[in-house]
């Protein structure tokens, strides 16, 4: 069927036309509002979610931090110790009392002990009697064996040694090297001393010890001489560095040098190790640990210069101590710059301090503190007692401890470290303090100045002398100086050793009285009375410690020897 189109169908198609076209524009214009309101709505919820999460955040914050509080610093681990010392000095200064009485070391006259014939002076200590039980139950003294095998000159060996270090690390270097030339059979040559980058001390042996001394002190045990024979010297264009090193792991043991440097030894007639500090282990055969304690408590004696130095600074000291009976307490400090900036630990100094400290650690040890996998973490190292006491941290300990400001203090150290603003709390305390440098003229010390071996030679004697030592940092000074006081005063020599652990502690608390203070002081120096009664192990084949440190019982057959020695003898 044909569709026909006419005039009028159109008209009414366009007029439909019209009607959609203005609909449809009205519609345009709804869906446009609406959009533009829902971006409105939808902004205005954005910010209604936005200032409740920020009103959440800004309310539960702080109930967040009560419930779970941020880290905070463990006990200790701050430095305020000059902040308490401010807090407690108008109580310190009106509290004068002494309850500490310093007695003379007393040197006991052991008789014959294969006898039983012992005599005791009145007041000995159970721990004492618990010693002599001991030594009692050992074998006879035996150390024949020690005794050097003859050797014809042409088939002499010898060893050479670098000690390195400071004053006693050289020094158990030397001790050792004794032990282990007497092990090989070996001739020994005079050690010869390494320049530490540090303490920059050029001297030889001789300048700090006795040589001609040592020498014959010896001479039944091991052969020492001055030089290598210019027949062996020849073979390396007359230079010991030339010498090719050998290299022995650290803490080496007797059958390690009978194995490994013994064979080289006989085949090239002299073996040079460098370095040699604690290049023998500490469990030894007893006749080559008895050279070890004949090195360190016969040989080893300081030359003529050092000891006639330490006797008149000793006399001085005495002197001004008359009003305290001629008795004095000498205090090893190391609270030196090298020493602060090698701790790593933080004081009260801030960016200039720690400026200073980066300093000095470059100039020391070049790059070593600033590798990558090397983390410094001041606070942690305080809180486990590694950190150099200060010189107020010692007065306070001291006088919490019962020692009166009359106390004559002997202060055995370097430089301090910014000694006017440190030392000047030390000095109230206990007005009559003294050094090496107070004490003697700028000409009498001027053969040990910038000599740091030879200055720390002197405060070694003078230490020796004291009626009370105080350690506060412990290392090789202290732990040689402890091990002959108990020598030569048969373990009757007061040593004060602080629980740095507790005492960093204490010394945060801005809250404690001076009462409370005295009481924890009186608590630690009791248990150091009781930790540095000397009684030596049984069993000396499990020797973990330093003989340094205590000599009993490997150093008994020498400590006999000798029963008849009186202090002057050691001393002189």
């Amino acid at each position: 069927m044909a569709l026909t189109y006419t005039t009028e169908s159109a008209a009414t198609g366009s007029r439909c036309r019209r009607r959609l076209h203005l609909h449809c524009k009205h519609r345009q214009k709804g869906v446009v509002c609406f959009f533009y309101a829902g971006i409105f709505y939808k902004r205005y919820l954005l910010f209604l979610t936005i200032l409740y999460i920020t009103g959440l955040i800004t309310c539960a914050g702080p109930l967040l931090t009560l419930l779970h509080p941020p880290p905070q610093p463990p006990p200790g681990s701050l430095y305020r110790s000059q902040e308490l010392f401010l807090k407690l000095w108008p109580e310190i200064q009106s509290d004068n009392s002494s309850t500490v009485e310093v007695e003379a070391p007393r040197f006991l006259e052991f008789g014959n002990i294969l006898g039983n014939v012992i005599n005791f002076e009145v007041g000995i200590c159970e721990d004492v009697i618990d010693l002599l039980r001991k030594l009692k139950e050992q074998k006879l003294c035996q150390n024949a064996n020690a005794h050097q095998q003859p050797v014809p000159p042409r088939l002499q060996r010898y060893l050479v040694i670098e000690a390195n270090g400071g004053l006693n690390q050289q020094r158990s270097s030397i001790c050792n090297a004794v032990a282990v030339a007497g092990l090989l059979n070996a001739t020994l040559v005079i050690p010869h001393f390494d320049v530490h980058n540090v303490w920059k001390d050029p001297s030889t042996f001789a300048d700090i010890y006795d040589e001609d001394h040592f020498i014959s002190s010896l001479k039944d045990y091991v052969t020492v001489v001055h030089h290598l024979p210019d027949e062996l010297m020849e073979n390396y264009n007359f230079s010991i560095s030339a010498i090719p090193s050998m290299r022995v792991s650290a803490w080496a043991s007797a059958r390690y040098y009978m194995d490994e440097v013994y064979p080289v030894l006989q085949e090239t007639r002299v073996v040079r190790i460098s370095p040699f500090a604690n290049r023998l282990a500490t469990s030894i055969p007893p006749h080559i640990q008895y050279l070890r304690c004949l090195a360190n408590y016969k040989s080893l004696r300081f030359s003529s210069t050092i000891m006639n130095l330490a006797k008149v600074i000793g006399n001085r000291m005495t002197d001004k101590s008359s009003s305290f009976g001629g008795k004095y307490v000498a205090v090893h400090l190391r609270f030196e710059e090298d020493m602060v900036a090698f701790s790593c630990c933080e004081y009260d100094e801030g960016e200039t301090e720690k400026s200073e400290m980066d300093a000095a650690r470059k100039r020391g040890w070049g790059k070593k503190f600033t590798l990558k996998n090397r983390v410094s973490e001041p606070g942690l190292i305080r809180v486990n007692g590694k950190c150099p006491m200060t010189p107020v941290e010692v007065g306070l300990m001291l006088r919490g401890m019962g020692f009166s400001n009359n106390t004559p203090i002997y202060l055995a150290s370097g430089r301090i470290y910014k000694e006017d603003r440190y030392l000047e709390p030390l000095r109230k305390m206990f007005p009559l303090l003294e050094t090496k440098w107070s004490l003697a003229t700028a000409d009498e010390l001027a053969s040990v100045k910038g000599y740091s071996s030879r200055l720390a030679a002197v405060d070694y004697m003078l230490c020796l002398y004291s009626e009370v030592f105080v350690t506060t940092q412990g290392g090789n000074f202290p732990h040689f100086l402890m091990g002959q006081r108990r020598f030569i005063y048969n373990g009757h020599a007061k040593t004060i050793i602080p629980d740095k652990t507790k005492l960093v502690v204490l010394m945060q608390n801005m809250t404690t009285s001076w009462d409370s203070f005295k009481d924890e002081m009186e608590t630690m120096l009791a248990e150091s009375d009781r930790r540095s009664i000397m009684v030596p192990r049984v069993k000396k084949s499990t020797r973990k410690g330093s003989i340094y440190l205590n000599p009993l019982p490997e150093c008994r057959c020498l400590w006999e020897s000798q029963n008849s020695t009186t202090i002057s003898d050691f001393l002189l």
